[in-house]
């Protein structure tokens, strides 16, 4: 199922998507009763066109955004890192989550913000101590990310909460995928319809269960957290006016603008 959130009326609700465009402009959403992470899906019977809605982000985190650094060795290197001998585990806030066609807000204390593209998990129960073999029962399903980044801030701080943290850092989007299968998906960003990633989930340095794995033998994971799973190599800059685009195989496109805040 393609389960997305999203608002009529500035209310916001959850549905059932059927379409064929990977950004969900055109197609119908048929309306569920409550959040399906937290009660069993059932149907109201009502069908809205997708035209008629806005699609919001299709997760809020009850507790934290957890991400996978320098998952994809071409990436660590074209930042002159080394490959990380374990997960490297860095948190966004809940508050930096925004939805398809929200503005990514360039801040002005940066003079570099980039763009991450990402497969994101979102985790339907809560686990800790998670054994790789059971990864697959923890997980609701999966969405797209931009781990939007201040590259400047990311060097010059020697951590990351500022770099990755801003409100708008993490759009989320456009529906989560429950039934994917993941092993080999490809994952391409777009600028201003200019390929700039170009990555496969196979070439994650960490798969998802040891992600999981790693992630749960020191943290508590809960229902509505998101785990991003690490962006390919091709990273780079972008500038208020600019459109970026996150596609991952079989799941959809994320598309965001970039505006100053007024």
């Amino acid at each position: 199922m393609r389960i997305a959130r999203f608002s009529v009326d500035d209310e916001p609700k959850y549905g059932i998507v059927e379409t064929d465009d990977p950004e969900g402009l055109v197609g119908t959403v048929a309306l569920l009763d409550s959040d399906p992470l937290y009660r069993p899906v059932q149907l109201t019977g009502e069908t809205l066109p997708l035209a008629d809605v806005r699609l919001l982000a299709p997760v809020i985190p009850r507790s934290k955004v957890v991400c996978v650094g320098r998952n994809y060795a071409a990436h660590a290197a074209e930042l002159g890192n080394e490959v990380p001998p374990e997960p490297m585990i860095f948190l966004k806030p809940n508050t930096s989550v925004v939805g398809p066609l929200d503005g990514i807000v360039y801040p002005e204390q940066t003079n570099d913000l980039q763009f991450e593209g990402e497969l994101a998990i979102v985790i339907g129960r809560i686990c800790r101590d998670l054994p790789k073999e059971r990864a697959e029962e923890v997980i609701f399903g999966y969405t797209i990310a931009n781990d939007v980044t201040a590259r400047d801030l990311q060097k010059t701080d020697g951590q990351w909460a500022r770099a990755k943290g801003y409100d708008t850092f993490c759009p989320l989007g456009p529906w989560i995928q429950t039934d994917l299968d993941v092993a080999d998906l490809r994952v391409t960003t777009t600028l201003n319809g200019e390929t700039k990633q170009d990555g496969r989930t196979s070439q994650f340095i960490f798969d998802i269960p040891t992600v999981l794995a790693y992630i749960t033998s020191f943290t508590t994971l809960l229902p509505g957290d998101v785990v991003l799973t690490g962006t390919p190599a091709g990273v780079g800059p972008m500038l208020p006016g600019d459109s970026v685009s996150v596609t991952v195989e079989g799941l959809g496109t994320l598309t965001n603008r970039v505006i100053v805040r007024d």
